[in-house]
């Protein structure tokens, strides 16, 4: 009877230890990828816990919205399309970098396209819809958002500080050489910009001049008493990385001196992790509502056959973002997805 009860003990003991290491695991991990063959990923989490996740869909010939109770979920969540490229003239071909927001009760879209003339004429369009749920109802073309040199521009996003709107997009920021960088603006309304349009960060190191010289996919997280900007650099194969900018949030946004930048990337390539070109990424909270998540894209091979744009296999992924003493973000440059959710 004695060692019965202790072998009852023995095996109890071990389950519920096995079941509080499991609970340990899933805690803040995710089915990663959360969605395959999608870049440029976005995810809005709505006032009822709902997260909407849009993005860059390969064809690059639509706009496609899922809905999930959670981060997990997007995986197995039915893709809605909300709209679709025209046949002829502009928003005609590369549909890019889509972002979804709610703003003054309603939701609008915020992506990049070309014309079929010229598929290098990149601008920024927006679409907007009033339902309460983005994924039904009608989605309403509001046209471009017209900024100042509007030359080749996209990747936009927009975030409120303080009662005031921002926009931060990409285009070309210098006269003397190609490249694109980040601009800010105050914005007037939900697709317009104030006239005062400023180049807050460009490519000036090499880690961001790997095939192209590029600043573009601007993300926004406001924490610990400053605006923080992550953005991608380089061109869109293995160099791809993040980097990252931010601001005092007493500072003048407008005033690129304002802005702060290190002098490496943030988040980067590493092959003993398969992890290659991560970038365009933006920030959630997760189901507690407290904790940091970044979803972004990357692929699990180096070796790209032809022009990176056109290999599909970029897909989402999710990981928890942790934060220094110091009150920095920490992207656990040497950590997988699940391990930044084990990290204390």
């Amino acid at each position: 009877m004695i060692t019965t009860r202790i072998l009852i003990l023995a095996v109890t003991f071990l389950f519920s230890g096995c079941a509080g290491n499991m609970q340990k695991v899933r805690k803040n991990q995710f089915n990663n990828p959360i969605a395959l063959q999608r870049a440029d990923p976005h995810v809005w989490k709505a006032a009822d816990d709902t997260y909407y996740f849009i993005a860059t869909v390969p064809e690059y010939d639509r706009i496609e919205i899922r809905k999930s109770k959670t981060i997990n979920g997007i995986k197995e969540a039915k893709p809605v399309v909300v709209w679709n490229k025209h046949e002829e003239g502009p928003m005609g071909q590369h549909i890019w970098a889509p972002e979804l927001h709610h703003i003054n009760g309603k939701w609008y879209i915020y992506f990049a396209a070309a014309s079929t003339e010229d598929k290098w004429a990149i601008r920024k369009y927006a679409l907007s819809n009033a339902s309460e749920d983005p994924t039904t109802g009608a989605w309403k073309e509001e046209g471009e958002i017209v900024s100042n040199r509007n030359e080749f521009t996209l990747d936009a996003t927009t975030f409120v500080h303080k009662g005031q709107r921002y926009m931060i997009w990409v285009d070309r920021a210098s006269n003397k050489e190609v490249n694109t960088g980040l601009y800010i603006a105050k914005m007037t309304s939900p697709t317009t910009l104030d006239d005062k349009q400023v180049v807050i960060s460009q490519p000036e190191y090499a880690w961001e001049r790997q095939g192209h010289n590029v600043n573009e996919a601007p993300a926004v997280l406001i924490r610990n008493g400053k605006v923080f900007v992550t953005f991608s650099a380089s061109a869109t194969d293995a160099n791809y990385a993040i980097g990252l900018i931010w601001a005092d949030e007493n500072a003048d946004f407008l005033n690129p001196e304002s802005w702060n930048k290190l002098p490496e990337p943030v988040f980067y390539s590493n092959p003993e992790l398969k992890r290659f070109g991560p970038g365009h990424n933006s920030f959630t909270v997760a189901e507690d509502g407290k904790t940091d998540i970044m979803i972004y894209h990357a692929r699990d091979y180096k070796d790209i056959n032809g022009e990176p744009l056109y290999d599909p296999n970029r897909h989402t992924r999710a990981r928890v973002l942790h934060w220094t003493k110091d009150g920095m973000p920490d992207f656990g440059q040497n950590l997988n997805d699940d391990e930044t959710a084990l990290k204390q």
